[in-house]
């Protein structure tokens, strides 16, 4: 963008003490998502901040606000322009992990953060430290909220909701900022990988979205894994072990023998950026029956299809091996990489580029080890990156957010509907 488009723009100016008070709001209200259920939501209590976001919705002035019987939201801003403008989404769920407890969230706040320490709880002895944590040190003299270190703080997509909803909120306080139809979405289940799953994608109608979903200020993603489930069951034989020569098999044997066959380097603690990995999350057996779970994931779809077969041949020997089939590989496919469906469309990249460097946001470009809704409703047509919402250490006692990481990335929502509309 030329500098004199740039002083064009809108200035913003975000209430910091307003979009605390509604993320505080937000993180109080558990909203656990369980992957055990077979419902949509899977837990009922999700309802009741689905519930009060609706409500708010309404109040500030949204049309077309709707809840369906899934708990999925959708709701308009409606365009201030009178030209043709793209509809553009912006997408956050509001269910957190069962990764870690989000009962009884009591968020604490650390204003003008000094570097040192943070004593999250005194009583358990604890702390969250720059010294591990060393990304706390980027945020010197801000406004930090965390936990209290009994229960997760659910930045993870609260904060998402709460920069959406501040910023559809400012862009209705403020019409001297024109912007088209921009759509809202909220969704429940995300984290149980069932975020996008009954999303009616031709109901939302936009041209394309973003959701508000990624870490550290400054991410923009539109590149993740390809992914895939395996359970690998192996069958054992059990005798009276006085009397199991040559009788008995031991499935746990069996087990630490496909373990042991595969890439030991290739498993999450040993890789990064686009780095592929077979990660065992469960294991549960027997002398008779063992199952072991895998999570497989890679960027590449050439290496994530050899991975699914690496495995499937590795079983295939040890059945060989045995003489009889003592493994069984169930493989099914999660998700894949988002890049196919937004590569062609890279316009939609650029803008939110674009918007960041308005606001003096330096873009961080990376592919997102993991997965998002936008993977699934790129795929399903909504072409749909992945904006920064600014929370750290998502899923456990030491999550964190900077509330002005939350007010740049209401910023950059409200600078993209800016833009989307020409006004630079």
């Amino acid at each position: 963008m030329k500098q004199d488009k740039i002083e064009d723009l809108t200035t913003i100016r975000i209430d910091k003490e307003n979009l605390i008070n509604r993320f505080m709001r937000y993180v109080v209200i558990d909203t656990e998502s369980d992957p055990n259920s077979d419902t949509t939501p899977s837990t009922k209590k999700q309802w009741d901040l689905a519930n009060m976001l609706v409500e708010e919705l309404k109040h500030i002035g949204l049309t077309d606000v709707t809840i369906d019987e899934n708990a999925y939201i959708m709701a308009t801003l409606p365009s201030n322009v009178d030209h043709k403008v793209p509809t553009i989404g912006f997408i956050s769920h509001f269910d957190t992990t069962p990764d870690f407890t989000g009962a009884n969230v009591k968020p604490q706040r650390i204003d003008a953060y000094d570097g040192k320490d943070i004593i999250l709880n005194k009583k358990e002895q604890i702390i969250l430290s720059p010294d591990y944590f060393e990304d706390l040190k980027l945020y010197i003299g801000q406004t930090l909220i965390t936990t209290d270190g009994t229960t997760l703080l659910g930045a993870d997509d609260k904060a998402g909701i709460t920069e959406i909803i501040s910023a559809v909120e400012y862009l209705v306080n403020h019409p001297e900022i024109k912007h088209g139809d921009i759509r809202i979405g909220f969704t429940p289940d995300e984290e149980i990988g069932r975020g996008a799953h009954k999303f009616d994608v031709k109901k939302f109608n936009a041209d394309w979205a973003y959701t508000m979903d990624g870490s550290q200020i400054g991410e923009l993603e539109y590149e993740n894994f390809n992914a895939a489930g395996a359970v690998v069951k192996i069958k054992g034989k059990i005798v009276h072990p006085g009397y199991a020569k040559g009788k008995m098999v031991n499935s746990m044997y069996i087990a630490q023998d496909f373990i042991n066959s595969l890439p030991r380097l290739e498993t999450p603690e040993h890789t990064s950026d686009r780095q592929g990995f077979f990660h065992l999350h469960q294991m549960e057996g027997d002398v008779e029956e063992t199952t072991l779970q895998y999570i497989i994931r890679d960027h590449d779809k050439e290496h994530f299809e050899a991975r699914k077969e690496m495995l499937s041949k590795l079983a295939g020997a040890l059945n060989e091996q045995h003489g009889q089939e003592v493994i069984t590989v169930t493989i099914k496919d999660q998700y894949y990489n988002m890049r196919e469906k937004v590569a062609p469309v890279m316009h939609i990249v650029d803008l939110a580029e674009e918007a960041m460097k308005s606001l003096d946001i330096t873009p961080i470009i990376k592919p997102i080890r993991g997965g998002t809704d936008g993977s699934q409703l790129s795929y399903m047509g909504l072409p749909c990156p992945n904006i920064f919402a600014g929370g750290h250490n998502f899923h456990g006692r030491y999550e964190y957010v900077p509330a002005e990481s939350m007010v740049k990335a209401t910023e950059v929502i409200i600078r993209i509907a800016e833009l989307a509309a020409g006004n630079n």
